[in-house]
């Protein structure tokens, strides 16, 4: 039997970066090389799997008791995020972690620190695994991914562990937020399901934020600035005025909880012209709409100013908060709090200050909580996870199974 740590190194050493500019399914061809791996390893071990043109692979396991239960599905996605390189991840195994600072070896100077994330203390004499400061690790989710393959793993390996119809689900794209556009539910064939994709040791998490991107163009006009008086306009400038125009206080970094934000994630261009990028969030659907309604304002009034046509807007929904879904069906999570209080993992019911493939599977009919994976500070070279949160996990797994089958 492989140890969950040896599967979790196999699985990050694989590069899977999505690609939120490219337009096929997958983003990114490196990431069907997991798919791959998953898919086969899965029918190595007795799992009937498969994978498609999308880059979903779908195992299923058939129920070993003699009565109806539901069919429950267990889903990851392999993809990391754009927003730091996931190629040649070299990671470093901090065992019985003594509370001080861990050197990230690839960047001089370069450490993980308590005074920066006091979470860290939580984990005092566990086995941290941190990147090396070069990368991202990829905890989010191929600890998630790891989680899932060690309980199934443990299933097939004890025929005398009981459980109903299980489904197994890996998904490329989520971190650009197209992991389960062409997800098709019915073949899944699942009742309900969890995504193995929070963060730290006990998070549980049914609502989820209502998102949107918002794509902005500048056309401005360059002129020889010994010339430029009353004929240059400088699309950055311009640029720059839009974004001043959104509330300060409504950034990420002066928000928390439930409380939505305008996150500027790219400005590119020079005086001719320049694009701006932003992601739009918020937990109330009625906050969310008056956040889009207000940036289509803000560029209203910068085409009034500078004329017709100096910024365009492309604003698209992405996903919305499932809780209205999950809701009527709220048995999926209070199994979720009791597999957890068996492992002795005190539950931490939160809302997601992000998303999962959980939302848009909700809202396609199939009820999906999501369930902490471990990892803390995703998206970055500060990203960290504790084998003891990833090995709890994989029991939380198993505890749901048995639940399910009782």
């Amino acid at each position: 039997m492989e140890k969950i740590l040896d599967r979790f190194l196999r699985y990050v050493s694989v590069d899977t970066q999505s690609n939120e500019e490219s337009e096929s399914q997958p983003s990114t061809a490196k990431q069907l090389n997991l798919l791959r791996m998953l898919c086969e390893e899965l029918n190595a071990m007795g799992v009937k799997a498969t994978l498609d043109e999308f880059g979903y692979v779908m195992g299923s396991i058939p129920s070993n008791v003699d009565k109806k239960v539901p069919a429950i599905g267990f889903i990851a996605h392999v993809d990391t995020s754009p927003d730091a390189s996931g190629a040649d991840i070299k990671p470093q195994i901090v065992e019985n972690y003594d509370g001080g600072e861990i050197a990230l070896k690839g960047v001089p100077g370069l450490a993980l620190k308590p005074s920066e994330f006091p979470e860290m203390l939580h984990y005092v004499g566990q086995t941290l695994i941190t990147t090396d400061g070069t990368t991202l690790l990829g905890a989010d989710d191929k600890g998630g991914v790891a989680e899932i393959m060690d309980a199934v793993q443990y299933i097939v390996a004890h025929p005398e562990f009981k459980h109903g119809p299980l489904r197994i689900g890996f998904t490329p794209d989520e971190e650009i937020g197209r992991g389960v556009v062409k997800f098709d539910v019915k073949r899944f064939d699942a009742d309900y399901a969890y995504t193995m994709d929070g963060g730290e040791i006990g998070e549980l998490e049914f609502e989820n934020f209502n998102a949107a991107s918002a794509k902005i163009h500048i056309q401005g006009r360059n002129v020889h600035p010994g010339y430029a008086k009353g004929k240059m306009k400088n699309a950055l400038h311009i640029g720059q005025e839009l974004c001043a125009l959104l509330p300060v206080d409504q950034r990420p970094e002066y928000t928390e909880g439930y409380e939505g934000f305008f996150h500027l994630i790219a400005f590119n261009g020079a005086v001719e012209e320049a694009d701006i990028a932003y992601i739009i969030r918020d937990h109330d659907r009625a906050k969310f709409e008056a956040k889009k309604v207000l940036v289509g304002q803000v560029v209203d009034f910068i085409n009034a100013k500078y004329g017709e046509g100096t910024a365009v807007l492309v604003l698209k929904d992405q996903y919305y908060n499932m809780r209205e879904q999950v809701e009527p069906h709220y048995f999926v999570v209070e199994k979720a709090v009791k597999a957890m209080e068996m492992a002795g993992i005190q539950p931490k019911i939160q809302p997601i200050r992000g998303g999962t493939d959980g939302a848009n599977l909700s809202f396609k009919g199939l009820p999906c909580p999501n369930i902490f994976a471990g990892g803390l500070n995703f998206h970055g070279k500060m990203e960290f996870v504790p084998l003891e949160s990833m090995e709890a996990a994989s029991k939380v797994i198993l505890n749901i199974v048995t639940l399910y089958a009782e």
